[in-house]
């Protein structure tokens, strides 16, 4: 019993440090300078560019267009949800999901959709019709719709690496 207070160390902590404290989401601003934030953002702005250029053209007249526009804004949308998350590092508070996977996910079904997105509007676009403004904003948003295409092909490459753990191999990964 003359040796407890020599094995045992009391320490304290102020909640600030132990993360327990109240709830106060920190901005990440090194998030936005790693490259998979540096392709959020391109995500974002590219995104919003097919959005926009899509919604200024009769897209009700040709069915596909609407879908191009659904894939821009509901991908737009939760792009701008998983970039608030990472950048208030408010991912670290919902513990019980696995981000990487789920991240790893969302951008492949988001390259995956785009490509159908890109392919529609780049097949839809017909030179001449409805009139040359209408031509060149869907010939435009094409173009901007394969720029975001590879812009989440890119992000599902970063966040597959981030997912297996980048370098890492069977061997390493039993241990």
């Amino acid at each position: 019993m003359a040796e407890f207070p020599a094995k045992v160390s009391t320490q304290t902590s102020t909640p600030e440090a132990s993360g327990g404290g109240g709830f106060c989401p920190r901005p990440d601003i090194s998030f936005l300078t790693s490259i998979p934030g540096i392709l959020i953002l391109v995500e974002l702005v590219l995104g919003l560019i097919v959005w926009a250029l899509i919604a200024d053209t009769r897209h009700y007249y040709v069915a596909a267009f609407g879908w191009v526009l659904f894939v821009a804004i509901f991908f737009w949308l939760l792009t701008l949800v998983l970039c608030i998350l990472f950048f208030l590092q408010l991912h670290k508070r919902i513990g019980f999901v696995p981000w990487p996977l789920t991240v790893f996910i969302y951008h492949t079904a988001a390259f995956i959709l785009y490509i159908t997105a890109f392919i529609t509007c780049a097949a839809s676009v017909r030179l001449g019709y409805p009139s040359g403004d209408e031509y060149n904003r869907r010939a435009a948003a094409s173009f901007f719709a394969c720029l975001v295409m590879i812009a989440y092909g890119g992000s599902a490459f970063f966040s597959f690496g981030d997912w297996r753990g980048a370098g890492s191999n069977a061997a390493s990964a039993q241990a």
